[in-house]
């Protein structure tokens, strides 16, 4: 889950769906109304006046992503939602711009993320915008404000209802893309390292998923305190993009053991581990720490493997779960800790204060968001594909900006050929079952003829005895 979750929020309750075809481009804006000359307030009052203007309410319609059951990357259908939403106070309605897509949003559609709801529901734990409308006891937020948002979930859409304390401004000259990209991998990331792991000088860092949002989040803070001493897993191809990201010792784990490799540089281990996988290499990671070493455990990502829910990855990522008596930590002088921004809902100034923080970093150029590609959300399943399957390196958005015409062509295109290829694919699979079937026929047919030859032989064997009496 690379600990990339969210603060909570309860889903916009307006929910009224259906889906979208292919080729249509639904309303993104709230029709314009002009004013109406002096006579005609009285004319609609008279019996001869027979039209009334639909209240902008029912006629508001907005684009949204929703998960419609646990499962493949199918499960996640853009929408089009009715009705505008109300704003309760307290509350700020934003125009999205760009949305973050996060390791939690994946298992999450696999039903393996315990924050957010059943479906139907929106995901989408961080995005950017415009503020549009603000509501009562707003003091701090006012309408064109550009935000950024951190939420439990609901954000994949076009606009979307947050608590305004859950909205920070948006620095000057920063994009709405690297916007999207910061709330929750800079946060995961400073929490773990600042908070839990106390990081100081001279120190020794363990990063998993070195090239994803958190990995990169971390690596950045890490280069913020003077000769630490990176170590960050990845696949080869990618080793060159976090070296020059500033991970000192990069390591391959899908050749080598990357506990022998940070035995040979740090034979005595290291000072802290950040965690985000899970099962035995929980406990590698405990094995690995110096005395006064910190563990920080912030995901179950060896859960996650294939399209849907493989229930023996999760069991066996269960059943090697790490557990460990307090006993054992007092004389190995370390400590283990859990972190999980989903669960720090009520902590909206602890939060603040962290942003802020970030901020701060960020504008003293610092810390800089690494984006790897940007969707839109009609393409939300390649998206997830790519993340999923590890080939990004830093952070996957999606835009909510409309596919133009030509691109949508070529995304019908692409669909019809996958549509076409599991046809083929389907086609070949029930003929290899039949020549499988014609083979067994013949098989049994050769395995028959002896059989025949036999009882043909016994038959004459029986004719010559009676000819014989």
């Amino acid at each position: 889950m690379s600990g990339e979750d969210a603060p909570a929020q309860q889903q916009n309750a307006v929910d009224q769906k259906q889906e979208t075809k292919p080729t249509e481009e639904p309303k993104s804006e709230p029709p314009k109304t002009e004013s109406a000359p002096a006579g005609a307030a009285e004319a609609a009052a008279t019996p001869a006046a027979t039209t009334e203007k639909v209240p902008e309410e029912e006629t508001f319609t907005y684009r949204a992503l929703v998960l419609t059951g646990y499962g493949g990357y199918d499960k996640v259908k853009l929408q089009v939602k009715k009705g505008k939403p109300t704003l309760k106070a307290g509350e700020v309605l934003v125009r999205v711009k760009a949305c973050g897509l996060n390791f939690a949003d994946l298992m999450a559609r696999q039903g393996l993320y315990d924050r957010l709801p059943s479906p139907p529901v929106t995901p989408g734990m961080e995005c950017s915008g415009v503020v549009e409308a603000v509501g009562e006891e707003v003091t701090d937020r006012k309408v064109g404000d550009k935000v950024m948002v951190l939420n439990r979930f609901g954000l994949w859409q076009e606009v979307a209802v947050v608590p305004a304390n859950h909205t920070f401004l948006i620095p000057e000259g920063m994009s709405f893309e690297m916007a999207a990209a910061l709330p929750v991998n800079y946060i995961t990331a400073y929490m773990m390292l600042f908070d839990f792991g106390n990081l100081r000088p001279n120190q020794s860092v363990l990063v998993h998923a070195a090239a994803g949002g958190v990995g990169i989040a971390a690596t950045q803070l890490c280069k913020t305190v003077k000769d630490v001493t990176v170590f960050g897993t990845a696949s080869a191809s990618k080793h060159e993009a976090i070296t020059q990201g500033g991970v000192t010792h990069a390591i391959d784990y899908r050749t080598k053991d990357y506990v022998e490799e940070v035995r040979k540089i740090s034979p005595k281990g290291l000072d802290i581990i950040l965690d985000p996988l899970g099962g035995s290499d929980t406990h590698k990671a405990y094995n690995l720490l110096k005395p006064m070493g910190k563990l920080i455990t912030y995901g179950a990502a060896n859960m996650l493997a294939g399209q849907k829910k493989n229930l023996i990855a999760v069991a066996k990522n269960w059943y090697h779960q790490f557990s460990i008596h307090t006993l054992s930590l007092i004389q190995g002088n370390k400590s283990v800790c859990g972190f999980h921004l989903g669960y720090l809902d009520g902590e909206t100034e602890l939060l603040a204060q962290v942003m802020n923080t970030i901020l701060d970093l960020y504008k003293q150029e610092k810390i800089k968001p690494r984006i790897d590609s940007t969707w839109h959300l009609e393409q939300v399943g390649d998206a997830m594909r790519k993340m999923q399957e590890r080939n990004n390196i830093g952070k996957v958005i999606l835009t909510t900006e409309p596919m133009p015409e030509e691109e949508k062509k070529e995304e019908t295109k692409k669909e019809d050929k996958k549509e076409d290829k599991k046809k083929d694919d389907k086609k070949k699979d029930d003929k290899k079952k039949d020549d499988a079937k014609k083979e067994e026929k013949k098989d049994d047919k050769k395995k028959e003829e002896p059989k025949k030859e036999e009882k043909k032989e016994e038959e004459k064997k029986e004719e010559t005895k009676k000819e014989e009496k």
